[in-house]
């Protein structure tokens, strides 16, 4: 066995790369060099799921769910993007459906007229305003916006990353990208000026 494979290693010391091979030879037996990856990575996970699902339950939950997906899918991970890339790919795609189910649990609600919707909404709004920054600025960009957004200033991920999750165009990502940012500008100069 080679150095860089031995058992007595600080997980600290390793890359996002290195931490993947380890993880590769270990799981499942030991998971070191995965609680690595997520130690590494939890707090901007879940900043990334809380500002794009708008509150802390559901983003706990959708993390847990990436964490889970990770652990299970790290074996077959071939690196054919950087470990962050994919870790974000399926922190997109598990808003994306935590999104959806929550939007037909509020339809559902509204179709039987039960009205706790705008329950939610006033429960909502002063999250967004406690919060400030970007979550308040956040509201006033649609979706797709909201998330190249989120994943540039939260993430910190590169327009290519950006495009290769949400399955864009590196231009058409970087459009969408000034546009939204343009649009904020231009919110923000209305307040002021107001």
């Amino acid at each position: 066995m080679n150095e860089t494979l031995s058992t007595a290693y600080d997980p600290r010391q390793l890359t996002d790369e290195e931490l993947v091979q380890r993880a590769h030879t270990e799981l499942f037996h030991v998971t070191r060099a995965y609680e690595e990856l997520m130690r590494r990575y939890q707090r901007t996970l879940f900043n990334v799921c809380a500002r794009y699902l708008g509150n802390d339950r559901d983003a706990d939950d959708v993390c847990q769910e990436v964490m889970l997906k990770v652990l299970y899918g790290l074996k077959n991970f071939e690196g054919k993007s950087k470990f962050k890339t994919w870790l974000y790919s399926i922190t997109y795609n598990e808003c994306i459906t935590q999104y959806r189910k929550e939007r037909r649990k509020r339809r559902l609600v509204d179709a039987l007229s039960l009205e706790p919707i705008e329950e939610a909404s006033d429960e909502k709004a002063p999250k967004l305003e406690e919060r400030g920054g970007l979550d308040r600025w956040l509201a006033h960009v649609n979706q797709i916006d909201r998330e190249i957004l989120v994943l540039r200033f939260v993430a910190e991920l590169e327009f290519q990353e950006i495009a290769d999750i949400m399955h864009m165009g590196l231009s058409a990502t970087k459009m969408r990208y000034k546009r939204a940012l343009d649009k904020l500008r231009d919110k923000f100069a209305a307040e002021v000026e107001g």
